[in-house]
């Protein structure tokens, strides 16, 4: 064998030795780090309690989490109180404001691959509470991928959504369990019910400060409050744990009340809904105030939510109090589960309300 064939033999058994090297070389794994529920890169939007900073505990429906993770994966570990032992709460978690994909947590503590084979790069995380306050709290313990980067600026608008049921998302969606099987709340979608809808439309922040069955005066189902006397609270069904309201301070609060009070007598109604906005009014001196009918009423209740209505906006502008308005539905939407609007019924409430605080707010 000459000379430049040894060579070049050399050459390929070289080469075919280093390319087999490069088929078995395993491939390295993407770097996880933990990082836990108090890491300064995690945003908080609703009422949430801090006291114990690791793992902030919340009730009400529509609290949100957003992160922003860097990678192609990201997994999260959620606390469920699981309320009476049989209780579990339900979340929204969506990418890149993606379709949200809706999780039941099962256990007490809930570890939940939430994105795997992303694109590699920067995505966000936005975790929201499905379920209200009545099934109990969740806590976020941990975000475990590849790095946490900073979250922009929240959004400078700011609504904070008044109501019941309605306003809670209750028996919207029957995408997992029909209405009148499984528990009376595994139809709720917070994420996808009105109020949070109309937000993402003007690019506001939310706040949802509802109780199913919760009136004004009167409320359902044997509960013994009323949203009066637990708007101060952060646990709002127990009406426990006080809310620090210079926390949030919104642009705009809706009231959706009624429903559960029905046809009442006016006078007594009418001053308890004077007084509520003045209690609204001592915690927000700036806000915008809208008092709207509700969705579901009946054209009895919705008659006498006008009237209610029309005088109280017409009382408190002669008291002084030119900054409250009012807004009547187009129709009733009762195609939900109990007689509550549907989820495409919920995207029909958010345009027109959507529509009304945009002219309103000259947003």
């Amino acid at each position: 064998m000459t000379t430049s064939r040894l060579i070049l033999t050399a050459i390929v058994l070289f080469a075919s030795l280093a390319l087999s090297a490069q088929v078995i070389q395993p491939p390295i794994p993407a770097k996880n780090e933990v990082f836990p529920a108090s890491h300064r890169s995690i945003q908080y939007t609703g009422r949430v309690d801090f006291s114990i900073p690791k793992k902030p505990k919340f009730w009400a429906p529509g609290v949100y989490i957003q992160a922003k993770f860097l990678g192609t994966h990201c997994t999260i570990t959620v606390l469920d109180e699981v309320l009476y032992g049989t209780n579990h709460n339900t979340i929204a978690v969506t990418i890149d404001d993606g379709a949200p994909v809706t999780y039941k947590l099962k256990e007490k503590t809930n570890k939940i691959k939430v994105a795997d084979k992303l694109v590699p790069g920067e995505h966000v995380i936005t975790i929201c509470k499905n379920t209200e306050a009545g099934i109990g709290y969740i806590e976020l313990l941990n975000i475990v991928c590849e790095g946490l980067l900073p979250m922009p600026l929240k959004p400078t608008r700011k609504i904070e959504f008044i109501g019941n049921s309605i306003t809670c998302g209750s028996g919207v969606d029957v995408s997992s369990v029909p209405c009148d099987k499984g528990q009376w709340y595994d139809q709720h979608n917070a994420y996808m019910s009105y109020g949070p809808v109309v937000a993402r439309t003007l690019k506001a922040q939310y706040h949802l400060s509802a109780v199913s069955g919760i009136g004004l005066i009167q409320s359902c189902c044997n509960m013994n409050i009323t949203m009066p006397q637990v708007f101060d609270k952060i646990n709002q069904r127990e009406n426990s744990i006080p809310w620090n309201f210079s926390r949030y301070q919104p642009d705009v609060v809706t009231v959706t009340l009624g429903q559960n009070d029905g046809v009442q007598d006016s006078t007594k109604f009418c001053t308890a809904y004077v007084n509520f906005i003045g209690d609204i009014r001592s915690h927000y001196p700036k806000a915008h105030i809208v008092c709207l009918t509700s969705p579901m009423a009946d054209e009895k209740l919705k008659s006498a939510l006008k009237q209610y209505i029309n005088g109280v906006v017409e009382h408190v502008a002669q008291q002084g109090d030119k900054n409250v308005s009012k807004y009547f539905y187009s129709r009733s939407f009762n195609s939900g589960c109990g007689g509550h609007p549907d989820l495409k019924e919920h995207q029909l409430i958010a345009k027109e309300l959507s529509d009304y605080l945009a002219k309103t707010m000259g947003w």
